[in-house]
């Protein structure tokens, strides 16, 4: 017994032997640490951009939909009719997109290349204002819902997308050095040609180029619901199709095919910018002065002798004296948006115009509470710099890239995670900085770039 005690202690010694050898610690050398390679995030280059879309979905507006792959049931994905937040297209991380513009149900996206395919569509697509798209001859679609390129018969693939703009079915495309291309519906001469009351629009191939105007160069465009808008490089105003608003602004309230120079109190001024979505048009000169005319139910025109159509520019100067140096402009359906060089933001017409929800109406710009921008003693410097509007919706970004909607909340196009109304600017939730936003009907399409 003794004798199995000595060797069972000697063998539990060479175990803990051999058990100390083999933990012990390794000498730290510092120098190792400096010999290692840092490794480098991947950082955002400056002009890097992202798009985040929202709202109805079922028109293939946004350009996304569910596929029916695994882990998703068809019921689920037959659900996808809305995105109530903010969703992140992933059209924008193959193609480097400059330009955005949201039309009654659809979509188009300008990009950076020196190819054919320049600017792209997705969504409704019955008048052909997204192009001729079609998987055999003769059986054009009528809905996309992804991002297809539009065939433009460009001079020169050095040409450049300079502006987008979208109608309820007609899309303008101002180029840098060929004018501009229109398509879709033509029906009240919005796309700048004769009209034709026996033409065909779906399925058509037709693109038309508008190379100048008064012999010259266009620098802007804006489309309203049935009607368009031309700024060219000397500030003068031209515009085409449906005028039974007076929208035209042509002194008559017939259709015009063929761009024609707005008339009125705009003759001699040098107009920086147009604003219209629906059958109201505001327009900006160069010293911060607005003029307006169209529709003017809800006294967004205001004259002495309360026209609901103007059918010609009228100056509003008086009407927005004390507001400031005004820097940028939006019409809605039945109401009015602008900002002040100092960041501030008045709103008159009719609507959920963001005073709350027993202001329905105004007659005269009032101010929205500053701080519900974000401005207070903690952030006294943010301003409003952009504004935009919908039919039925408003938004603001700041200088800060925070983007705020409100208004009528159709398919959940606020981005706010419901589908209610919402009575004053609330901030959206987007993880990037708002550069620019475009509000349709039902659908809202902001382009970003990243915080990194």
């Amino acid at each position: 017994m003794n004798s199995l005690k000595i060797i069972l202690r000697r063998r539990n010694s060479c175990v803990l032997q051999c058990r100390t050898a083999t933990t012990k610690k390794k000498i730290h050398d510092p120098k190792e640490e400096e010999d290692l390679p840092i490794f480098q995030f991947p950082v955002s280059k400056s002009s890097d951009r992202r798009v985040y879309v929202w709202g109805l979905a079922e028109t293939g507006a946004l350009g996304v939909h569910v596929s029916h792959g695994r882990g998703r049931t068809k019921k689920s994905n037959s659900n996808f009719q809305f995105a109530w937040h903010p969703l992140r297209s992933s059209f924008c991380e193959k193609f480097d997109v400059t330009k955005i513009a949201c039309g009654y149900g659809f979509t188009v996206a300008a990009v950076k290349t020196n190819e054919q395919h320049k600017v792209f569509g997705t969504g409704i697509n019955t008048d052909s204002q997204i192009g001729y798209h079609a998987p055999r001859m003769g059986h054009p679609l009528e809905t996309l819902l992804s991002p297809a390129p539009i065939y433009i018969p460009y001079r020169s693939l050095e040409t450049k997308i300079t502006g987008l703009a979208a109608g309820r079915a007609h899309t303008l495309i101002l180029t840098d050095n060929e004018g501009v291309y229109t398509l879709g519906n033509n029906a009240y001469g919005q796309c700048g040609r004769k009209i034709n009351p026996k033409e065909e629009y779906r399925g058509s191939m037709v693109s038309h180029n508008i190379k100048t105007l008064g012999r010259e160069s266009i620098i802007d465009v804006c489309a309203g619901q049935d009607h368009s808008l031309f700024i060219t490089e000397s500030g003068k105003v031209y515009a085409c199709g449906w005028g039974a608003d007076g929208q035209t602004g042509l002194g008559k309230f017939d259709s015009q095919g063929p761009p024609a120079p707005v008339t009125g109190d705009i003759t001699s001024e040098k107009i920086v910018k147009v604003a219209s979505t629906a059958d109201c048009v505001l327009a900006l000169n160069d010293r911060g002065e607005l003029f307006g005319w169209g529709n003017s139910e809800y006294g967004q025109i205001p004259m002495a002798r309360n026209q609901q159509q103007v059918n010609s520019a009228y100056a509003l100067v008086n009407f927005t004296k004390g507001l400031g140096k005004i820097e940028d402009i939006a019409t809605g359906g039945s109401y009015c948006l602008v900002c002040n060089d100092s960041g501030d933001v008045f709103v008159w017409g009719f609507g959920l115009l963001g005073l709350g929800p027993n202001v329905n109406h105004t007659p005269k710009p009032k101010q929205i509470p500053p701080p519900l921008f974000g401005r207070n003693e903690f952030n006294p410097e943010c301003m409003v710099k952009n504004v935009a509007c919908g039919i039925g919706h408003l938004a603001a970004i700041t200088d800060n890239g925070n983007l705020y909607l409100w208004g009528r909340n159709r398919h959940g196009c606020l981005g706010l995670g419901h589908n209610k109304d919402q009575h004053f600017p609330l901030k959206v939730s987007i993880g990037a900085h708002v550069l620019e936003v475009n509000c349709s009907v039902d659908h809202t399409v902001a382009l970003c770039k990243p915080f990194v």
